[in-house]
């Protein structure tokens, strides 16, 4: 059962990283500095930090015009829930 808590663990900080990691570029596209590329956050997403970006994305209002990312982040939670589903169901 120890496996289980690492795991959580290790879910909560790729998706708090993904979070921070949205902000970080608001920041940096406000301030016209080099940005982190898009591919990073759908990277992030497929690891396990797709609510964590998702979460981001509105919070900080960022990217929220982007279709890859309007559809393309739930798309990969739904893809992770029907995985964890089959594996666990």
């Amino acid at each position: 059962m120890d496996y289980l808590w690492v795991i959580l663990f290790a879910v909560l900080v790729i998706n708090v990283f993904g979070f921070v990691l949205v902000g970080i570029d608001k920041y940096k596209a406000k301030k016209h500095r080099w940005r982190i590329p898009e591919k990073t956050f759908f990277i992030i997403s497929i690891l396990g930090g797709s609510p964590g970006v998702y979460i981001g994305l509105f919070t900080f209002k960022h990217k929220t015009r982007h279709i890859s990312f309007i559809v393309g982040i739930p798309l990969i939670i739904a893809l992770q829930l029907a995985l964890l589903y089959y594996f666990l169901g």
